[in-house]
């Protein structure tokens, strides 16, 4: 019996034809690759409720390649993956029967991606639902769920369909079974349209300007002013002088200046912090916990490249990020010091000159969730106030801990104690606790930026001298401390004003001319006119 013949082309035949992929498309593909990485870090940390860098701090890492593309995908993906989940266990019952028409479904996209563009987002629940629910998955890719998220939300909300990697052929089969599952999921949840499923309202209120800091170790702000103005509306900042103001949205990342370091995206609170202490040119500073480096950086700037900045870091990967934005900067008076601060010695000659100290320690980052987006994981919307609880204290331990550390260090004149929270056990608290030190060493508490409204919560003495900025009104949350170090009156001593104790400390360092003439006498073994 004859055997069939295939018209299909030789198999080596198919493969030569077989078009090659451009170079967008493998870029795409390493960039949702990267993000899926990304997204896995931080749903797993968030699971473990356990700190991890922020979304940005990951994307922005020397490792990821293509920077813009992963961001957009791990934030996009994140606004709305609950969404997407419920949709993929639907797809598998729905795709047996009759598809609604196309019309609707473009209809369901095109809203979907106004949506996205503008920057209102979801419960992070929503791609999870969408794969629930169109139940297309197999051990295999459930297993990657990260990467399947990323695929999900480029294949359903993207600009364009990906057509390379084995992940993105599979769930791209099942284009329409999704589709179908998005209709499906619109009905149960009984809305009429995406912009009512996804809640738009749930970032009212977030949006904020555009805060751009110009780095005067390479650039003047009159100059960088002029030059911004090419592309936006720009205003010099009331509170911080080198700080501009722009319209929210400005894209700036991949500007020229932004590029080559002449300015940095940094917002108003982290501006304020350096600000705030107030470093003199040719002074000696520690900046106690430093990557990512903006403030230090601003530290260099605010002293003119003079003087030296010893800049901590413990975590070796921050380091690196940390060395970048001070190479960026163009400062060369700071020193890293890979290490924790804790494990400084005060009393160490090489820390004798050291005059001002920026603590900005680990914290909850509360005050900065939109900025962090740590809005966009599950355990924002969960009831987690014991987990909660317990992280805080662990913070505001280690916080009074390192700021008792620095007002510890002999010669130092200024610390400005700062956070991103809104909790007081964060902010008041802290300070609070450490008073009597402080105060025991000749600090107080001094006021920063007087013309500023907001202050700390009245629950101790002397709290009207800490500055506080408000999630709503400043859109954004931030916490600052000034402690400074009045006049030691034991350096220019008047007879009337030593303490008895005083003057005894004083003898035991041998200052004959203080001690009476009689004890003289007999320590010196001989008569006072006998030195002449």
């Amino acid at each position: 019996m004859a055997r069939h013949k295939s018209n299909a082309p030789p198999k080596a035949t198919r493969q030569l034809g077989k078009q090659q992929p451009s170079g967008a498309e493998r870029s795409a593909l390493y960039a949702r690759r990267e993000a899926a990485k990304i997204l896995h870090t931080v749903l797993r940390g968030d699971a473990e409720r356990r700190a991890v860098a922020s979304i940005k701090s990951l994307v922005f890492s020397p490792s990821v390649r293509n920077k813009r593309g992963t961001f957009a995908l791990v934030c996009e993906t994140l606004k709305c993956t609950p969404f997407s989940f419920s949709l993929l266990l639907t797809a598998q019952r729905v795709s047996r029967r009759a598809i609604p028409k196309q019309s609707k479904f473009d209809f369901f996209f095109e809203s979907f991606f106004r949506v996205l563009c503008m920057n209102c987002c979801a419960d992070l629940d929503v791609i999870k639902d969408v794969l629930g629910i169109a139940n297309v998955l197999n051990s295999k890719w459930k297993r990657q769920e990260p990467l399947v998220y990323i695929i999900c939300y480029d294949i359903l909300f993207g600009k364009e369909t990906p057509s390379i990697g084995d992940a993105e052929k599979f769930l791209v089969r099942r284009k329409d079974a999704l589709l179908s599952g998005l209709a499906t999921l619109l009905v149960r949840k009984k809305v009429k349209s995406v912009e009512e499923l996804l809640d738009l309202s749930q970032l009212n209120g977030h949006i904020k300007p555009r805060y751009v800091r110009v780095n005067t170790l390479k650039m003047d702000v009159d100059s960088a002013v002029k030059e911004l103005e090419k592309l936006y509306r720009v205003q010099k900042d009331e509170t911080v002088p080198d700080l501009l103001v722009m319209p929210p949205g400005s894209d700036l990342h991949a500007h020229p200046l932004v590029m080559n370091g002449r300015v940095f995206l940094q917002g108003k609170g982290s501006s304020m912090v350096a600000a705030a202490l107030q470093p003199e040119a040719g002074w000696e500073v520690i900046d106690a916990c430093s990557a990512p480096g903006n403030k230090t950086v601003h530290l260099a700037a605010l002293m003119k490249g003079h003087g030296k900045i010893i800049a901590c870091e413990l975590n070796e990967e921050r380091v690196k990020r940390l060395e970048q934005t001070i190479k960026l900067s163009g400062a060369t008076n700071i020193e890293v010091f890979h290490g924790d601060f804790l494990s400084l010695n005060p009393e160490d000659p090489s820390f004798a000159k050291v005059r001002a100290i920026l603590l900005d320690p680990s914290c909850s980052g509360s005050g900065t969730i939109t900025d962090r987006l740590d809005h966009l994981l599950p355990s924002h919307s969960a009831d987690n106030t014991n987990y909660d609880s317990i992280r805080l204290h662990k913070l505001a331990v280690f916080q009074k801990k390192a700021l008792a550390h620095a007002l510890s260090f002999p010669q130092v004149e200024r610390v400005v104690y700062s956070t991103c929270s809104i909790h007081q056990i964060e902010n008041e608290d802290v300070v609070s606790s450490v008073l009597p030190l402080a105060s025991s060493l000749g600090f107080e508490l001094a006021t920063p930026f007087p013309n500023w409204q907001r202050r700390g919560l009245p629950v101790f003495a002397g709290s009207e001298h800490l500055l506080r900025m408000d999630p709503v009104e400043d859109k954004e949350g931030f916490f600052f401390a000034l402690f400074t170090k009045t006049t030691n009156k034991l350096d220019n001593p008047k007879p009337s004003e030593l303490l008895e104790g005083e003057c005894r400390g004083r003898r035991k360092q041998f200052y004959p001319f203080l001690w009476p003439k009689v004890f003289f006498r007999a320590w010196n073994g001989r008569l006072h006119g006998s030195r002449r």
